[in-house]
C-alpha cells in the first residue's frame, strides 16, 4: 500500500516551517522546498541541514513556489488567518490545489493527525507542503506542529 506523504516540504521560517522540517528528518523522511535567496528567515539565516532550493523573489515567490511544488497543502493557524499564513490559503485556492487548515487551538494533536491523515490518503498527498506562522508571531506552533507531523510520519506505515 503506497504512504502519504512520502516527502514533506516547507519555505524553513521559524515556526510551523521548521517544525515539519524537524519531525520529517527524525523520521528519516525526505524533505525540501524553496526559500527566499540569502536562505533568509526571522532568526538571520536558514541552517544548511535543510536542503532547500534558494528562489528570487523573496517571502512571496517562496510561498508560490511550494504552493505549486506539493500535491497538497497543510496550513497550521492559530484562531485566525494572517500575515504569510493567510497568503499561502489564498495561493493554495487560486492553484486549486488540496487544502487542510488546522486551528492549533482548538484542534488537539491526535485530532489533527486523524484530519491530516485523512486529506493526505483522499489526495493522494506525495508531496505535503507545511505553512503556518513564524514563532514570532505564534507562541506555541513549534511543538504543535512537530508532536503532530512526527506522529502522522511515524504512524505512516499503516496509511
Amino acid at each position: 500500500m503506497k504512504q502519504y506523504p512520502m516527502k514533506v516540504i516547507s519555505g524553513g521560517q521559524t515556526g510551523a516551517d521548521r517544525a515539519a522540517l524537524d519531525a520529517a528528518i527524525d523520521r528519516d523522511y525526505p524533505i525540501a522546498g524553496a526559500c527566499p535567496k540569502g536562505r533568509l528567515a526571522e532568526d538571520g539565516t536558514i541552517p544548511e541541514r535543510y536542503p532547500l532550493t534558494e528562489i528570487t523573489g523573496g517571502y512571496r515567490a517562496r510561498t508560490r513556489k511550494n504552493v505549486q511544488t506539493g500535491d497538497g497543502t497543510l496550513v497550521f493557524y492559530r484562531d485566525e488567518l494572517k500575515g504569510g499564513t493567510a497568503l499561502t490559503v489564498s495561493m493554495a485556492l487560486k492553484e486549486r490545489k488540496p487544502l487542510k487548515l488546522i486551528d492549533i487551538s482548538v484542534v488537539e494533536p491526535g485530532l489533527a493527525v486523524e484530519k491530516i491523515r485523512e486529506f493526505c490518503i483522499d489526495n493522494q498527498i506525495g508531496t505535503l507542503n507545511v505553512a503556518g506562522p513564524r514563532t514570532s508571531q505564534c507562541a506555541g506552533i513549534y511543538p504543535y506542529v512537530f508532536e503532530v507531523i512526527s506522529e502522522l510520519l511515524g504512524e505512516n506505515s499503516g496509511c
